[in-house]
């Protein structure tokens, strides 16, 4: 028998498990109804009405009539975040260099169970034929980014082996219908923090050293950069070796 005390325990835990199921209703472009709400988390309408109108008042949403996206606060949040993100903060100058160098479209992306979530994206004229956001996510297996990472961290199979021993990962169409990608994971077997990968047009892609290399040093180029905020620790683990190979396979052809 669940007593009152029980209850009072589990409520907070039980709250913030709705609040969260109703953000994550947000994971797209557009605004929401009420109804799409409740279908979309399974919430009773009567419920998740009060939770929406709570969540307005706290400015995490905005209501605009009958519709409701999300709001300034988790802007302002989301803003800090990014601001006090070493990863992005590091990777920033590297991503954008590549991008100007490539004309393509660059990611930046870390491993988040069996999905990949983009941290970082610069579009450019192709961005648009590329349908990824910062914040989104996608199964990491359907990408060059998320077998790149899959790759280091672990996943068996031929194709991973095949990324290990390469240290790239490449993918023609397999994602997106007219779209490759190139992608190299950020850190050594064992410590990868995430990866870049380079996409465009299949027809306008160089799958080869040249382009390849372009990512692996910036890859290499970001590793080193959050090395360098760590170092005491990396040289004690030996790390800066490895990073000084990862150097070397970016002047030696995979």
């Amino acid at each position: 028998m669940t007593t009152q005390s029980e209850i009072d325990r589990s409520a907070p835990t039980a709250f913030l498990d709705r609040v969260s199921l109703i953000l994550d209703s947000f994971d797209g472009p557009g605004r929401l109804t009420l109804a799409q709400i409740v279908r979309r988390t399974g919430l009773p309408r009567s419920s998740a009405h009060r939770m929406l109108d709570h969540l307005v008042q706290l400015r995490w949403l905005q209501r605009e009539e009958r519709h409701y996206t999300l709001g300034l606060r988790l802007v302002e949040l989301g803003s800090l975040a990014i601001h006090y993100d070493h990863l992005h903060t590091v990777a920033f100058p590297h991503l954008m260099h590549l991008h100007r160098v490539t004309g393509f479209v660059v990611h930046l992306a870390v491993l988040d169970g069996p999905d990949i979530v983009y941290r970082q994206k610069f579009g450019g004229k192709f961005g648009g034929m590329v349908p990824t956001r910062v914040g989104a996510r996608r199964p990491a297996t359907r990408t060059a980014i998320g077998k790149a990472l899959l790759a280091f961290n672990g996943q068996q199979g031929a194709e991973y082996e095949i990324i290990r021993d390469q240290g790239i990962a490449f993918e023609r169409e397999e994602s997106v219908a007219g779209i490759g990608c190139i992608a190299v994971p950020v850190g050594p077997m064992g410590s990868t923090v995430a990866a870049v990968s380079l996409c465009g047009p299949v027809g306008q892609m160089s799958f080869d050293h040249r382009l390849g290399g372009e990512v692996r040093m910036t890859a290499v180029a970001v590793w080193r950069g959050l090395a360098k905020q760590v170092e005491p620790a990396i040289q004690r683990g030996g790390s800066m070796r490895v990073i000084s190979a990862m150097s070397e396979s970016v002047r030696t052809p995979a």
